[in-house]
């Protein structure tokens, strides 16, 4: 049977929690702020680094720092701001993805119509940063540099001890987290700086929006990596991030941790049309947990160079255009900067090439799962890869001929397999969806076809299946015990 096409995107659908991007909250009196998802993009080509944080905070930002650690003393112009909307294009545009099929009534003629139900997407999170005083511990925290860059006023530190950052941030009348001193003193003895950011109130008042913009930063570094540790020391329980990476030869991985893809092209019952994020919410987790949690899990990789008309198959809207891509870092696509020398020493010259691939990875991670920062490399994998679920609606009219009773067998097979394969990806119990497929939304007019009349069924196959290792278990410890009682008697 052939089938008409619609493809739907969906966000993953973050908890409504503040976080920081790899570093940790300061902030005044006892007020805490707790970590739980962030967006960051990276953009890497030899020893060249582009960071973007999404920093959309709604609130005081009076009261608020971000410490996050950083290679170098960066330089003024080493730090722009960008519209916030660049995440949000991003992830619509490489999230997980719903498509779907209509099947045509074999009795007759071909479906002509072609139906629209686009969902509304989620954004992933909300990031805050927030402030700090202008007291300093003699001699234990030297200010680098300090700017004011857009609505931030920026200090660049170095300190010589954690306890000392820890004391000047207190001096000037900042929480700290209490596990702050344990996971700055890696940073310090590293010889990292520390990147802290403010509101500026005078500067934000000139802006017309309410949200804070996205810093990005820019360096040289051998090391490719991003400090999740720092964010740890007030985290609250599990913590998701969303890397948008891009590169020039391919695909971006994590050396220090497993690489894998998230499991896709599967069949899933028509009714998690209605609720896609939270099937792929619990999809996530149950994948999570079978990879023992330290895991990349990779949910879109594509060459999304502006020339390149293939970007996605099936696709979910516009891909990032040519500026996007620019005010997400990439910047070899303003061609060679023949003032900058900063690669001279690289083994890789920039050879020109305009090419870019598009990496989406996504990590959960904890103070167990995750102990390190995640490190990166660039590889020349350019395979195509998106994560995908497939949801097909039932043929319409009638199916009293032949085809279509055979049809009808087809599709009642068809959807008890959808209905294991929910449980499957999810981990979940069928009785979980129960008031899902029982919903009166069916488009299968044939009652012996819905799925409120196959879930019963399909109860029974999946305790059969829990049941059955049990039984056999049973079963052979009473063969065993009857040859050896057999035995003892002298029978055999």
């Amino acid at each position: 049977m052939k089938h008409k096409l619609l493809i739907i995107g969906v966000a993953i659908i973050a908890t409504p929690f503040i976080m920081s991007f790899c570093g940790f909250y300061v902030s005044k009196a006892d007020g805490t702020l707790k970590n739980k998802t962030s967006q960051v993009i990276l953009v890497r080509d030899g020893n060249k680094n582009v960071i973007t944080m999404y920093n959309d905070f709604k609130g005081d930002t009076k009261d608020f720092a971000m410490v996050v650690p950083v290679p170098v003393v960066l330089k003024k112009e080493d730090i722009k701001v960008v519209d916030q909307s660049i995440f949000q294009k991003l992830n619509d545009y490489s999230a997980p993805r719903l498509v779907e099929y209509w099947d045509q009534n074999p009795c007759y003629g071909y479906r002509e119509d072609d139906k629209m139900a686009p969902m509304a997407n989620k954004s992933l999170s909300e990031v805050a940063v927030s402030g700090y005083g202008n007291v300093r511990k003699k001699d234990a925290v030297k200010i680098e540099a300090q700017y004011i860059v857009g609505e931030y006023d920026i200090l660049i530190l170095s300190a010589k001890e954690s306890s000392g950052l820890k004391d000047w941030l207190n001096e000037n009348g900042y929480k700290i987290p209490a596990d702050a001193e344990e996971v700055l003193d890696p940073y310090i003895k590293s010889n990292l700086k520390f990147f802290v950011v403010k509101v500026n109130e005078k500067e934000k008042k000139k802006l017309n929006s309410n949200f804070l913009r996205p810093i990005q930063i820019k360096f040289n570094s051998p090391k490719f990596m991003l400090p999740i540790r720092l964010g740890m020391a007030n985290a609250d329980g599990d913590q998701d991030l969303i890397v948008y990476a891009f590169s020039r030869k391919g695909r971006i991985e994590c050396t220090n941790y497993r690489n894998t893809n998230i499991v896709t092209d599967k069949n899933i019952p028509l009714f998690v049309q209605k609720n896609f994020g939270s099937f792929y919410g619990n999809l996530f987790t149950h994948q999570w947990n079978n990879e023992n949690k330290a895991v990349a899990f990779l949910e879109y990789a594509w060459n999304v160079t502006p020339i390149n008309q293939m970007k996605c198959d099936p696709c979910v809207g516009n891909p990032p255009t040519e500026q996007d891509l620019v005010q997400s870092g990439v910047w070899w696509l303003n061609g060679k900067d023949w003032t900058d020398y900063s690669d001279v020493d690289e083994d890789e010259m920039d050879n020109g090439s305009r090419n870019v691939h598009f990496t989406r990875l996504h990590f959960r991670y904890n103070r167990k799962s995750f102990a390190q920062d995640l490190m990166f490399q660039v590889t020349p994998n350019t395979e195509n890869f998106q994560a995908r679920y497939i949801i097909t609606h039932p043929a319409t009219g009638d199916l009293s001929c032949d085809a279509g009773k055979k049809y009808l067998q087809d599709l009642k097979a068809r959807r008890k397999k959808e209905l294991l394969q929910l449980t499957a990806l999810t981990g979940t119990n069928i009785n979980n969806w129960q008031d899902d497929a029982t919903a009166k939304n069916d488009e299968e007019t044939v009652t012996e076809a819905q799925y409120a009349t196959l879930l019963p069924e399909v109860k029974n196959e999946s305790d059969n299946e829990k049941t059955l290792p049990g039984s056999m278990i049973l079963l052979s410890a009473v063969i065993l015990g009857s040859a050896g009682f057999m035995r003892w008697k002298g029978f055999v």
